[in-house]
């Protein structure tokens, strides 16, 4: 039977998920951003359950629009406990993305490292902050390209130049950010993170022409993730993800189901059922497993708009892959940590 507390709190996190309604990108970005904690909060480095975190994310979409376009994500972060206090722990992370747009393979190679401070308030509340700093290199392939120089009225001549003065096909940047977490958490099973995060915060410089003033823009994304133990056997999980860039503003929003089938000690087996939905008119059906320490999540975004009437309504699978390691520590070292 469902407690008052719980409906207290489901009803509290209902209202906080639907106040980002008014909100609504384009950097790298995953539809099940939740399993990749680090690419859109860095305050999200060490919050989890357990000691040391491993994280494989994968995207192609490919099938959703016109041109060839694969994401790949790689994240490993840990805790890290002081030695004279339990009221605070840092956290610290490694992050690699690999992004390729487009016939002219627009690549991005990135790596951060992340670190954060997290306070522990009191027994049901965390607040964390956090940074990172890192270096990213964006090139194209001009060859795969032709250009209007080169058309002849009936045809393309590749022999003819392209008319473009490029000073260079790659250019690289040092990549900041921020961000800011917290976590109320009612019991292990019932539990909410809202988070702030904002990347690009020292505007780089990402033009390919000499003398040109080309910014990366600052990306906001306003997160909540929350989790609700309905019965025993069952929870739900709702979240939103706000992002802001410029001119691109979008929404993502859904749910998931929790379905516990096997609650014995390592044997813990968990099927999880649902979807999200993107303001860009994206449907996202997404199942996922979590078996002891380890989960896979697949999910399949389903273009709903008559952007892609030629590709038949197809969009791009996703598919994010997670193993957590919890240390066995001395009884004379053991400190309880009420992140679950």
């Amino acid at each position: 039977m469902l407690k008052k507390p719980n409906i207290r709190f489901g009803i509290c996190l209902v209202i906080f998920i639907l106040s980002f309604s008014s909100l609504k990108s384009q950097d790298i970005h995953y539809s099940q951003f939740y399993n990749s904690a680090l690419n859109y909060n860095p305050a999200n480095a060490g919050i989890f359950n357990g000691d040391k975190r491993a994280m494989l994310s994968v995207r192609n979409q490919g099938g959703s629009v016109p041109v060839p376009w694969f994401t790949f994500s790689g994240a490993y972060d840990f805790k890290i406990y002081p030695k004279r206090s339990e009221k605070y722990f840092l956290g610290l992370g490694v992050n690699y993305n690999y992004d390729r747009q487009g016939n002219s393979r627009l690549t991005l190679n990135n790596f951060n490292v992340a670190l954060s401070y997290s306070r522990i308030l009191n027994k049901e509340n965390i607040l964390s902050v956090g940074g990172i700093i890192g270096y990213s290199s964006r090139g194209f392939n001009q060859e795969t390209l032709t250009w209007d120089m080169q058309w002849t009225g009936s045809d393309v001549n590749l022999l003819l130049g392209s008319g473009e003065n490029f000073s260079a096909e790659r250019v690289s940047f040092i990549e900041t950010g921020v961000g800011v977490n917290y976590r109320y958490q009612k019991s292990e099973r019932s539990k909410i993170d809202v988070g702030v995060g904002l990347y690009h915060f020292v505007e780089p410089s990402t033009g390919f022409y000499e003398g040109s003033d080309a910014k990366l823009p600052m990306r906001l994304d306003l997160s909540a993730v929350g989790s609700i133990k309905l019965i025993d056997e069952l929870d739900v999980q709702l979240h939103v993800l706000s992002q802001r860039q410029l001119i691109y503003d979008e929404l993502l929003f859904g749910g998931l189901l929790k379905i516990y089938l096997n609650q014995k000690r390592g044997k813990e087996t968990e099927l999880h059922l649902g979807g999200s939905y993107r303001t860009s008119k994206y449907l996202v059906p997404t199942i996922a497993l979590r078996y002891k320490q380890m989960y896979v999540g697949a999910s399949y975004d389903i273009d709903m708009s008559t952007f892609n009437d030629d590709h038949n309504g197809l969009g791009g699978p996703e598919v994010h892959f997670r193993y957590i390691i919890t240390n066995v520590k001395p009884l004379k070292l053991f400190k309880t940590c009420p992140i679950f």
